[in-house]
């Protein structure tokens, strides 16, 4: 599985980045009690997908992604947009693609997924885009949102129709979104609330009972 890819770093873009840097820039979101994530990993995402090492982020605000990467492909999954996350990221990442998603696809529609819709990744920005909650795992890389997923033939499966679509559809998210609370802490999707209505949200908060949260 592993590519051994690179390519050169472009410059750190993401869903929010425009909102937290410069001047003008303001907090707009609790930080107090949070701490970045180290962004330790064991594989580097280079040797599963294609991925590149970029400067560490640093926000006034509080956002900040230590061991940064921004990844475009991990296995045979291409990502509709590059993610910037945090090192630690990307290896549950790839095994909730390969070992769930991936069995999951051939089992409800006979063949494979061959890209994500990232819908976001590091965004420096409070929960829910609610001004004055905590600061989102987003701001630290520490969180991604899939939208949809592209099958070999072209078919695209995405949340917000497929959640209470066609049952093929309904039995395959189903599967990926429960399945992944064994990768991720966090877990969020369209039973969540109407913030996730159309996407699933993972991350990997580190919480002080060492909980998970999936809903």
């Amino acid at each position: 599985m592993a590519r051994g890819l690179g390519f050169a770093a472009l410059a750190v873009a993401g869903i929010g980045l425009a909102a937290c840097s410069g001047s003008t820039e303001k907090t707009y979101f609790e930080t107090k009690g949070l701490r970045a994530p180290e962004g330790a990993c064991l594989v580097k995402p280079s040797r599963i997908g294609l991925a590149a090492k970029i400067s560490d982020i640093s926000q006034r605000s509080g956002c900040e992604v230590r061991n940064a990467w921004e990844i475009r492909s991990l296995g045979n999954v291409a990502f509709s947009q590059p993610a910037t996350v945090n090192c630690s990221m990307a290896d549950p990442l790839n095994d909730w693609l390969e070992n769930t998603v991936q069995p999951a696809a051939q089992r409800s529609f006979g063949e494979a997924v061959v890209g994500v819709d990232v819908a976001a990744s590091y965004s420096c920005r409070p929960r829910n885009n609610k001004r004055g909650a905590k600061m989102s795992e987003h701001g630290y890389g520490n969180a991604i949102d899939i939208a949809a997923f592209t099958l070999e033939s072209g078919r695209k499966v995405t949340v917000l129709d497929g959640w209470s679509g066609r049952s093929d559809e309904r039995k395959f998210l189903t599967q990926v979104h429960d399945a992944a609370c064994d990768d991720f802490h966090t877990v969020l999707g369209p039973k969540a609330d109407r913030h996730h209505r159309n996407h699933f949200h993972l991350d990997l908060q580190n919480r002080r009972n060492g909980s998970r949260y999936c809903r």
